[in-house]
């Protein structure tokens, strides 16, 4: 069994979590937290492999729990699950190693996929030895659950460039131009427009047309109904 650490400043959302995670085959609720400083204590108490973790929290944010965690030498595993949408946060919770980051409100059917895809990732990574690049990509792949990209991408292109894009739009309040996507992302306008085109030729994102003074129409992409 997988042991999962709720952690939410909210005692009702913690509870409905909770609930979602033990609803999920394969997972067990080890306990729950509503303070970075409560979440500390389970860890160095008690076995955790998944700490599924609120980043406004009363004594100090999620990230900078995550950041005490790995200098206190924990490798505890992180999936963000906050309400906080901003790109700042969203990079930071890449950068400090947050396997997933999933924006509240969410539905079950939300949760259930990336704690299945961590699962997959668990299974993969058990198994030890050497690992040729289609099965890092398979990997990678297993950390995005439903939302994930095919294992097979066009040659030339990245999963991990692809979920960077994928997360500054999802994150996004409205649409973004190719240009907005390679300020948030840090990638080159010319790679931000690649993949855009390539999630948009995948269904996962919306283009849309904005005319200007100019005339001539700015594409902008956003993450919609047709993204799965």
């Amino acid at each position: 069994m997988i042991q999962v650490l709720v952690v939410d400043d909210d005692v009702r959302v913690a509870e409905i979590n909770a609930a979602y995670v033990a609803k999920v085959a394969g997972f067990r609720v080890a306990a729950r937290a509503h303070s970075a400083a409560e979440a500390l204590a389970v860890i160095e108490r008690e076995p955790v492999d998944l700490v599924l973790l609120d980043h406004y929290l009363p004594d100090e944010t999620g990230l900078a729990l995550v950041q005490r965690l790995r200098r206190q030498g924990h490798h505890t595993d992180v999936i963000m699950v906050t309400a906080a949408r901003d790109i700042a946060t969203v990079q930071a919770a890449m950068r400090y190693g947050a396997l997933q980051y999933l924006v509240k409100p969410f539905t079950f059917a939300g949760l259930r996929s990336k704690l299945e895809g961590y699962a997959t990732l668990r299974r993969t990574l058990d198994g030890g030895g050497e690992a040729e690049q289609s099965e890092v990509d398979r990997i990678f792949g297993a950390l995005g659950g439903s939302n994930a990209e095919p294992a097979e991408l066009p040659k030339g292109h990245s999963a991990l460039t692809a979920d960077l894009v994928r997360q500054v739009l999802r994150a996004a309040e409205g649409p973004l131009s190719a240009q907005e996507v390679a300020e948030l992302s840090g990638l080159s306008r010319q790679t931000a427009q690649r993949y855009l085109k390539l999630l948009e030729r995948a269904g996962r994102i919306r283009l849309s047309l904005k005319y200007g003074d100019t005339g001539r129409p700015e594409h902008r992409y956003v993450w919609g109904a047709s993204g799965r």
